[in-house]
């Protein structure tokens, strides 16, 4: 089982005359969800794209990330197998909802028979079975959110990083879709990082907390 690692990160914006982020050491297991919560401009989110190899440009920083002992700190973005959930679902709106999630799949899923059977089993676990011909645009708000969550999870990552995923959802749909991607974390003895300003998220998640 993979385990996220993060070994004296330090991280410094541009022109800054001081660290966002200094010596940060925290090992995230497998199934378990840590959150990461503070004051904004604090730089909770700019520590999940470091973790994720999508740091702006111009900023610098140091330190390790090791994922089940693998250091992927100078690794390319799309081979470092971590999934990212954001605000926005980001789902394609000239792609079909079954295309978007075959965009999501491992390359080493081969076949058109194959992926599809992936595509709709992932449907039915997100309670969407049938919706692989529908128009992203004619979803719900929390059907969107399951799509999104789903399509990461076909990429087969290794740990998942939410950023502030459910900040976007009315209060009646967030409960359930906080539920259904810290289950599906949980489901896949995934290690998960949250990022969000909402006690109630923290809550729910049920685990750890930093402050920073």
């Amino acid at each position: 089982m993979n385990q996220l690692v993060l070994e004296e990160i330090s991280i410094a914006a541009p022109d800054a005359p001081s660290s966002l982020i200094s010596d940060l050491s925290l090992t995230v297991a497998p199934g378990e969800i840590v959150t990461i919560m503070g004051r904004s401009g604090i730089g909770k989110s700019t520590l999940l794209s470091f973790i994720g190899g999508h740091l702006g440009r111009g900023f610098s920083a140091s330190g390790t990330v090791r994922i089940g002992g693998r250091d992927i700190t100078d690794t390319p973005a799309e081979k470092r197998k971590i999934g990212i959930l954001f605000q926005d679902d980001l789902l394609f709106p000239h792609l079909s909802v079954g295309d978007n999630l075959a965009f999501g799949l491992s390359a080493n899923v081969k076949g058109r028979k194959e992926r599809r059977r992936c595509v709709e089993q992932a449907l039915k676990s997100a309670g969407l079975d049938g919706f692989a011909d529908r128009d992203p645009a004619t979803l719900s708000g929390g059907q969107r959110a399951r799509v999104a969550l789903m399509r990461t999870l076909l990429a087969r990552p290794d740990a998942l990083l939410l950023d502030e995923p459910f900040s976007t959802l009315d209060n009646g749909l967030r409960e359930d879709i906080r539920q259904f991607v810290f289950a599906h974390g949980k489901d896949q003895r995934l290690p998960v990082l949250m990022v969000t300003h909402d006690e109630a998220d923290a809550a729910a998640a049920g685990g750890r907390r930093l402050l920073l």
